[in-house]
């Protein structure tokens, strides 16, 4: 089965949009999803951004926010433009890091990405996120403890290098074997070239 490497922020806007569908185009076409939390905010430094190019500015933001609203509607999704932007996402990532392979990740990522773009919720609140482990069958307090370890934060630091290593410079970021793909209007792009494209160059797995 090919699989589609989907790179995300949990407090990336565009990266919810994504996260909310590409579990099901992706099982449309036949594809495995990898998921691949990181952190934009070190490689954004490295750029001379101190926040979101969003943030940073204001006619980019204002239409980003407008956008949001019409893909949402376009989508069916839920939306609410978060009270705080970019939200610190560092525990959500190292929670989603402990959940890689885990029957529990994809639902947990889209339950945080609905809390901070749908619900308006702190995503970095730990009873937050306490609750939607539990929800989902999860051992919160062993999970959210593997994630305060040392091990857990060299972990995303690594992912995030690894990020930058492979050129991600945005979210989110697909990737079908070394074939980059950016933004969430490049989803079904991606997956087409996986459908499409030969085994070998599209990077397939088995399983």
């Amino acid at each position: 089965m090919q699989t589609i490497e989907f790179w995300f922020d949990f407090g990336s806007n565009y990266s919810y949009l994504s996260m909310m569908r590409i579990q099901r185009l992706a099982q449309e076409a036949g594809l495995r999803v990898e998921l691949k939390p990181f952190m934009l905010g070190p490689i954004f430094k490295t750029l001379g951004w101190e926040s979101s190019p969003f943030v940073l500015q204001t006619m980019k933001g204002n239409y980003v926010w407008r956008d949001m609203q019409r893909q949402c509607a376009k989508y069916a999704l839920r939306w609410q433009r978060p009270s705080v932007f970019p939200r610190n996402a560092l525990l959500a990532a190292r929670v989603a890091l402990q959940g890689e392979g885990a029957p529990w990740l994809a639902g947990f990522c889209e339950r945080v990405m609905l809390a901070n773009f749908a619900d308006d919720r702190e995503i970095g609140d730990e009873a937050l996120i306490a609750g939607i482990l539990d929800g989902l069958g999860a051992g919160s307090a062993a999970i959210i403890a593997a994630a305060k370890t040392d091990a857990c934060k060299a972990a995303l630091r690594a992912r995030s290098a690894e990020a930058q290593a492979r050129g991600i410079f945005g979210a989110p970021m697909f990737f079908i074997g070394d074939e980059m793909f950016w933004g969430n209007d490049r989803l079904e792009d991606a997956i087409a070239y996986a459908t499409t494209t030969t085994g070998d160059k599209a990077g397939s797995v088995t399983s």
